[in-house]
């Protein structure tokens, strides 16, 4: 029986969802963060405002959320050329992925969250990822997350579970399962605190939230919330 988990938790509306989840069916649950350097770095502010936020505005999951973790992961922006950390255009490549991907990084967040896991005594590792409506990263697609599993719980003589709650559905369930957990309150703390977008725009407010519109995982956002939007306004 697991009781006990760490979220990956960017600070925006996917790790939100999956942080109050997390909240929803463990007894403690921590999360980390990672400054790998990218553009959108504001979400590293946006992220403790989501965890302040939900502590006020959710007293029964207050006493569960633990502690949270900060780590310093530069040196994947020193390797990579990813619109996510450098500035430039956003384009797709020649390999068929945008470049917006970030080689490595889901890979290298899941082995430091293990090794924190590891010595926090968490068992459960929460993120995000998502094969069903994504950008094509290789590193969100569920066979990775199971190898991934496999060799960390190997690795450290550890048995592990990584949680993926977002991998079957897309956006506009997304929205529908923060409703579902959270209610009308966590789809608006979604809103007007999460961020997504990667230019880091947090003057643009949509019905959706707070981004530049045009990137694309503000895009994604957008197709989503019109969605889910239109599948409320039916019921």
């Amino acid at each position: 029986m697991h009781t006990t988990a760490l979220v990956l938790f960017s600070g925006g509306q996917d790790s939100t969802t999956c942080l109050a989840q997390a909240l929803s069916k463990y007894e403690r649950v921590e999360t980390v963060g990672f400054d790998y350097g990218q553009r959108h770095s504001v979400e590293l502010q946006a992220r403790l405002v989501v965890l302040r936020e939900i502590r006020s505005q959710f007293p029964q999951w207050a006493s569960r959320l633990g502690e949270d973790h900060v780590l310093d992961l530069a040196v994947l922006g020193q390797v990579s050329e990813s619109s996510l950390t450098r500035d430039t255009a956003f384009r797709m490549e020649s390999s068929g992925l945008p470049n917006t991907f970030v080689p490595g990084r889901n890979l290298l967040f899941l082995t430091l969250a293990a090794a924190l896991a590891y010595r926090r005594d968490l068992q459960v590792l929460v993120t995000g990822v998502c094969e069903t409506d994504f950008s094509g990263y290789p590193d969100c697609r569920d066979d990775t997350m199971k190898a991934m599993q496999l060799a960390l719980s190997l690795g450290m003589d550890k048995r592990f579970l990584i949680e993926t709650p977002l991998m079957w559905i897309d956006k506009a369930a997304t929205w529908a399962l923060a409703e579902a957990l959270g209610g009308q309150a966590l789809v608006q703390l979604i809103i007007e605190h999460t961020h997504t977008c990667y230019l880091g725009d947090r003057t643009h407010r949509h019905a959706w939230g707070y981004g530049c519109g045009q990137c694309p995982a503000c895009e994604l956002r957008l197709r989503g919330y019109a969605a889910y939007a239109g599948a409320a306004a039916g019921r």
